[in-house]
């Protein structure tokens, strides 16, 4: 069974799923943000305000702060967008 992290509160989570290991956190991202409905907003970010929530640490992997750098491990990561919901 997968242990999955709680939803911090005034969050959006966005799941990544990967078949191979070392896509950047940001280009995989901004393409998973692209395709979904939920959150309007967030799908029509625009690069620089997509590169701030980074600069701002709202952008978490587990309760840590991630990287726009960061590559990603095959299989599925949770990914919460702070303040966003």
């Amino acid at each position: 069974m997968e242990n999955i992290p709680p939803i911090p509160p005034n969050s959006f989570r966005i799941t990544l799923k990967q078949t191979m290991k070392g896509a950047r956190l940001d280009s995989v991202l901004m393409e998973a943000l692209r395709a979904q409905n939920q959150n309007l907003d967030l799908k029509n970010i625009s690069r620089a305000k997509f590169k701030e929530l980074f600069n701002k640490k709202m952008v978490q992997i587990k309760g840590q702060n991630a990287r726009a750098s960061s590559q990603l491990a095959s299989g599925t990561t949770y990914v919460d967008i702070l303040g966003c919901a």
